[in-house]
């Protein structure tokens, strides 16, 4: 599949803004099964620099700063990218508690690569009732992967999709407590229920292709990235009850939303702010 994506940050600001510094997470990344054939970053007004650099985790940031006085700002990332399926077949997977055990005790570099995401991070970590409320589905000696896909769907289907029920800021217990939310949510639910087991998890930032059998598409997207130590990192996508595809396109991944933020800075005056996000995934 080959989409062009265009996303939109509009900023407003009730008196002038001095001088800004923003990051933005916008660039797709190169994968196995992405390709990215065109990048564009817009800033308006001109930033007085644009620079790029890889984080910790390997994402693509883009640094900017506008010192000109303004009242609007807005940044527009444009990019055309090629995806193709995703994974493998799973022919074995191990039972969870070895999953564990290796993350717990890790000798191979990807292992090891992977069990810093077993640990609490700032938006998800690890609760009682989170692990209770895995009990049921990693039973003794269940394979790995068959209690993700359950898990996934438990997810889907016992808690409400509902756009503006939550903010990014909301605990990941009144999420838990309320059952619905939007897939941030669900992403750092998921997550925090496989920490709580210990299981190393993380946080993928991107894009779903527009369609009624899909949720989530009218803003970025976000899913989950499970390491199996037979099969390597494995998504889930509990939103929508499915492992990504070629309708997904990504962009970032870390250990929660504040690794893989797409827009984020600082401003100096302004007197507080209005935020409009757009964003279209087009098929080409």
């Amino acid at each position: 599949m080959l989409y062009r994506i265009t996303h939109s940050t509009r900023y407003a600001y009730p008196s002038p803004v001095a001088q800004c510094y923003s990051q933005a997470r916008l660039t797709p990344r190169a994968l196995p099964s992405q390709r990215v054939l065109e990048h564009r970053l817009r800033v308006d007004p001109p930033p007085a620099f644009l620079s790029s650099h890889k984080d910790y985790f390997g994402n693509d940031v883009s640094t900017f700063a506008v010192f000109d006085r303004h009242q609007r700002f807005e940044a527009t990332a444009s990019s055309v990218v090629e995806v193709g399926p995703q994974g493998s077949e799973i022919r074995f997977s191990p039972a969870w508690e070895a999953a564990r055990q290796t993350l717990a005790q890790p000798l191979e570099p990807d292992s090891i690569a992977a069990s810093e995401f077993t640990f609490d991070s700032p938006y998800v970590s690890a609760h009682a009732e989170l692990w209770e409320y895995a009990c049921p589905t990693f039973t003794p000696g269940r394979p790995l992967f068959s209690a993700l896909q359950e898990l996934t769907g438990r997810i889907h289907d016992e808690f409400r999709y509902q756009p503006q029920s939550t903010s990014i800021d909301t605990p990941l217990l009144e999420v838990f407590s309320n059952r619905r939310g939007v897939c941030q949510d669900f992403a750092h639910l998921m997550i925090g229920v496989l920490r709580s087991l210990r299981l190393a998890a993380r946080y993928v930032s991107g894009y779903i292709r527009s369609g009624p059998q899909f949720q989530g598409a009218a803003a970025s997207h976000a899913w989950v990235s499970v390491f199996d130590p037979a099969n390597g990192w494995q998504s889930f996508d509990p939103t929508n009850n499915l492992m990504p595809s070629d309708a997904h396109v990504t962009l970032a991944w870390g250990r929660d939303y504040g690794d893989v933020t797409p827009m984020k800075g600082l401003t100096l005056g302004g007197g507080g702010q209005s935020v409009e996000v757009e964003v279209r995934v087009e098929n080409v």
